[in-house]
């Protein structure tokens, strides 16, 4: 079945009667609605990795090993990833505000679980919850952006997008140093129910229903992709743990990883060969900068997402500084993204995107290295404050320019199978981000300390024996050079894009479709 667009209503600019409210045709009181949940988004995941060691040194104190802690982010990045390319159709079969509402609630009772969790499993699971609730929330606010702002326009609207990443960068660490200091790891969690439901009043409140859209759901690739996933991230997130061999009986760790990438290829066969709507229009992909820009999101995921761990574990574990001195040392990367990323989303309304996310993503990856070379005992932990303001800055010209020039061209039918692909796509990356990172870390502890167990040390909090905390914080600089290089991948893709057509025109056919309810 092809989609059908329903018919816009035509004559003078339509209100919208969402909840109890009449709101005029102006998309932007629905985008600062829909932009609290996604902030929250944001805010959970800083904070997560700022309370890493205080999570592990909790639930997970008997072991050296951070395979177990890793999946408090591994099972979140998993639920997350999986259900994003059919969560974006749902947002355009049944609105996205309806998706994206039963999200938000799903994500903030996932919260309160996750706070009451007394064992390392059960806070596992409550977090793949809320990932499955981040899922149906994600995409939807990106196919709003898409759907009700014109392109010349977009750029703003992704602007708003990008610079709430940077408060969020900012909010998150600040938050969780504080909680975490204070009332407990549980409490990071706890501060997203009152968040949520804020969050869930406004957006019933100001967000439209738009135009839906006629969709099959493509069920079997649903599963092909989640085994696919499953396979690969299980693989590499537990190969350490099984040094790299057998996992029981005939089944071993590289088996799974093969496996796993081969049921991803017979999912991508499906794809191209299905006659009914495919989970993954592969048409989208004939837009040269739609194809370009997913690749360089997947790479930005797995940079920002194996960043944060051995950074945290460096200042908190290796220099012993407290979760909230650790989360000022990023004060200047949240503020330099947070205000210099709404400038950026207007300037990229008229200028090629190359020349803001080749130098943008750049930056980021001169931090990343700027980061490793200073983490030792020796060098003063404030200059990393010069690190953090480079990767902030770079975090400006890389977030809101690289989702605008995705979704620029993209048909207003097929705003939330692009979102859901473009989202998914930087979700795989980070899990793949987040397993990877923890097998480099492993590997390069194992070398640097291999007794470290007999010396005594546990890295689940507080501050290391002088004996270790040299080796562990070489350990964990050399873990850091793995996003700093891989970013780079990044920056050659970006090369291949295309100036849109659309950069420094109107278009008339791109006003926003807003049915009255």
């Amino acid at each position: 079945m092809t989609d059908s667009p329903s018919t816009a209503p035509s004559g003078p600019p339509a209100t919208t009667n969402t909840g109890s409210f009449l709101h005029p045709k102006s998309p932007w009181p629905a985008l600062w609605a829909m932009v609290i949940g996604f902030f929250m988004l944001l805010v959970d995941t800083t904070i997560v990795s700022v309370a890493n060691p205080a999570i592990k040194a909790a639930l997970d104190p008997d072991t050296n090993n951070f395979d177990n802690v890793v999946w408090v982010t591994s099972a979140y990045l998993l639920a997350y990833a999986v259900p994003l390319l059919i969560t974006g159709r749902l947002g355009d079969r049944f609105g996205p505000k309806n998706i994206y509402l039963i999200g938000l609630a799903t994500f903030t009772l996932a919260s309160l679980w996750c706070g009451l969790s007394s064992t390392l499993e059960m806070l596992i699971v409550a977090r793949a919850v809320q990932g499955l609730g981040a899922a149906f929330m994600t995409p939807q606010t990106m196919a709003v952006i898409t759907r009700t702002f014109p392109p010349e326009r977009r750029g703003a609207a992704m602007g708003l997008w990008g610079g709430t990443s940077g408060v969020a960068m900012l909010v998150g660490p600040l938050a969780g140093g504080f909680l975490v200091d204070g009332a407990g790891w549980e409490w990071i969690f706890f501060i997203n129910v009152p968040v949520g439901i804020i969050g869930f009043v406004l957006a019933w409140m100001l967000v439209p229903r738009l135009e839906t859209h006629s969709h099959r759901f493509d069920i079997p690739g649903v599963f092909l992709s989640a085994i696919a996933l499953f396979l690969i991230v299980f693989g590499l997130q537990e190969g350490e743990k099984y040094d790299w061999g057998v996992i029981w009986g005939p089944i071993s760790v590289w088996g799974l990883i093969i496996a796993g990438a081969v049921v991803l290829g017979v999912f991508l066969w499906y794809q191209s060969r299905t006659k009914s709507e495919p989970l993954v229009p592969m048409e989208l992909f004939r837009d040269r900068n739609f194809s370009w820009s997913n690749i360089t999101i997947a790479a930005v995921g797995f940079t920002v997402t194996a960043q944060s761990l051995p950074l945290m574990f460096f200042l908190q574990t290796g220099r012993g500084l407290t979760p909230t001195e650790s989360a000022l040392l990023l004060i200047p990367m949240a503020v330099a993204a947070g205000v210099l990323s709404p400038f950026a989303g207007k300037l990229l309304d008229r200028v090629d995107p190359r020349l803001m996310l080749v130098p943008g993503l750049t930056l980021v990856s001169i931090g990343l290295f700027l980061y490793a070379a200073m983490m030792n005992t020796e060098t003063d932990v404030l200059w990393m404050l010069i690190p953090s303001a480079i990767i902030g800055i770079g975090n400006a010209g890389m977030w809101g320019p690289l989702a605008t020039t995705a979704t620029r061209n993209l048909p207003r039918h097929q705003a939330g199978a692009g979102a859901g692909i473009y989202n998914t796509t930087r979700t795989i990356g980070s899990v793949l981000g987040s397993a990877a990172i923890a097998v480099f870390m492993q590997s390069r502890i194992e070398a640097a300390l291999p007794g470290a167990s007999d010396m005594g040390a546990s890295f689940g909090g507080g501050s290391l024996p002088d004996a270790v905390a040299g080796p562990f914080s070489d350990a964990m600089a050399q873990s850091m050079l793995l996003p700093a290089g891989f970013i780079l991948l990044g920056v050659i893709a970006v090369l291949f894009l295309r100036r849109p057509k659309a950069v420094g025109r109107p278009h008339a056919d791109a006003e926003p479709v807003i049915i009255a309810e």
